[in-house]
């Protein structure tokens, strides 16, 4: 008698892929906690802005700056956590590029032209004359090569982004860039608040006062926290002369590439995202669209707006990042070499404005 065959052995299903719309739902539950943190943060900054007005007749702090304190002061009450991270990564760096991007169309040609390639040029020329002075100074307090070389390119460039791309060029280890992302995103803060003080008290022109916030202000959301009391000429000014600077970044990159290359042989290079990230791209295209009349007069406005909410979202989800505790943990020399390289900074781009007659 012959024994039965061998029943069939069933495979596992194979994995249904995954839909777009699935992605997107995972993508949402993932970013939606900490988004809703930080439209809350900007609403309540919108509304305290209401309050000022109706109290004293005139907002002495803009919605930025407002959204960036009390972010920070969430966030030094109480940690996010791990819930609200996505969201509040999310909106700190993908809101703020979309509204640098709607920001473009509102940059006219007579601003770009009242630049001139000469201003354009001294930027190049003060980013790395001030990548040395700082290091330099660093040096002169005693921090060690690579703390001083982030503290420089941070002032210098953009901040954390210019830290947190520099950082593994030159080998730096965490604590190193711990400290100095620490201070800069606390300086940064205090650099909206004060330099609109210093352009009033030298009765800057908007064109001027633009050109000076883009050469000294950190991020791009902050140079339009500072210039907006100064108008929409320094707005626009402020976002043109600020995306020179960030466009130094890949050059310095490279540079530094060089320069440690012993060390970076085991590496893989800079990206080409951070040589010309998208919404520069996104930018310069708004820019040229406005000014070939490619973009309806009526929807100028409402993209205007647009850039502006997105914009305080973007400054609350950045003041939610900003541990103020880590800052008085960093240490007294770090402390010093920022603030001296900035006032350096600031020194030199007083200067470049003077002899260029902004």
């Amino acid at each position: 008698m012959k024994s039965a065959a061998p029943a069939a052995v069933l495979s596992p299903p194979l994995p249904r892929p995954v839909g777009l719309g699935a992605r997107l739902g995972a993508f949402g539950r993932s970013v939606w906690p900490g988004l809703m943190m930080s439209l809350v943060v900007a609403l309540a900054a919108v509304g305290l802005t209401s309050l000022e007005r109706d109290v004293f007749g005139k907002a002495w702090l803009e919605p930025l700056v407002l959204a960036i304190l009390l972010g920070a002061g969430v966030r030094a009450a109480w940690t996010p956590d791990a819930r609200f991270r996505a969201g509040i990564d999310f909106s700190g760096k993908i809101l703020l590029e979309v509204a640098v991007v709607l920001l473009g169309a509102s940059v006219s040609a007579a601003t770009l032209s009242s630049l001139g390639l000469g201003f354009v040029a001294g930027v190049f020329a003060l980013v790395a004359a001030a990548i040395l002075v700082g290091f330099g100074i660093g040096r002169l307090l005693g921090l060690n090569p690579r703390m001083a070389l982030l503290v420089a390119c941070g002032n210098a460039i953009c901040g954390n982004s210019a830290i947190a791309a520099v950082a593994p060029v030159i080998d730096a280890d965490g604590e190193e860039v711990a400290a100095s992302i620490a201070f800069t995103a606390l300086l940064g803060v205090v650099v909206v608040l004060t330099l609109p003080l210093l352009g009033g008290l030298m009765a800057m022109s908007g064109l001027q006062f633009g050109a000076l916030a883009g050469l000294t202000v950190y991020a791009v959301p902050q140079v339009l926290a500072a210039a907006a009391p100064f108008g929409a000429v320094a707005t626009q000014t402020g976002t043109v002369v600020k995306l020179a600077r960030v466009l130094m970044l890949g050059p310095v990159i490279l540079v530094l590439s060089l320069i440690f290359r012993d060390r970076a042989a085991a590496k893989s290079g800079p990206g080409l995202h951070r040589l010309l990230p998208w919404f520069i791209l996104g930018f310069l295209a708004m820019i040229a669209l406005r000014n070939l009349d490619l973009i309806p007069q009526a929807a100028l406005s409402p993209m205007a707006a647009a850039s502006g909410l997105l914009t305080v979202a973007a400054m609350a989800a950045l003041g939610l990042q900003t541990d103020i505790r880590a800052v008085a943990r960093a240490g007294g020399r770090v402390a010093a070499a920022v603030v001296l390289s900035l006032a350096a900074l600031v020194g030199l781009s007083l200067g470049l404005i003077g002899v260029l007659g902004v």
